[in-house]
């Protein structure tokens, strides 16, 4: 019983982190997140730090939290994110400028090449 209890805690967890972030934040960036390595992850954390967060979590935790948040808010177009959410992705939200985060997001792209060696 205490399992569940864990997991539906982390659930409202994340609900208020991500509902807090959508509130926040002016622009999300979705990025692709195939074959992203933790550290490679943990990098780009550190070159985004201070105008950015990138919170992890499944697409369907995603999906809910921001079907919740348009309900509670009344501010449908957050709902707009939903059908982009799909495979593989992740969220950055910024106060920056979208190309610079962009940019940054860039460097730590691996080449195929790189990634099969």
């Amino acid at each position: 019983m205490t399992v569940k209890s864990s997991k539906a805690k982390k659930k409202i967890a994340y609900d208020v982190k991500l509902c807090q972030l959508l509130d926040e934040y002016t622009q999300i960036l979705i990025v692709a997140a195939d074959n992203v390595g933790s550290n490679q992850l943990q990098n780009m954390r550190k070159g985004l730090r201070g105008d950015s967060i990138v919170p992890m979590g499944k697409i369907t935790m995603m999906k809910r939290s921001i079907r919740m948040h348009a309900e509670k808010t009344g501010n449908q177009a957050f709902l707009n994110l939903i059908p982009l959410l799909q495979g593989n992705v992740g969220l950055i939200f910024t106060k920056g400028d979208l190309k610079e985060v962009s940019e940054e997001v860039a460097k730590y792209k691996l080449s195929k090449v790189s990634q099969r060696n």
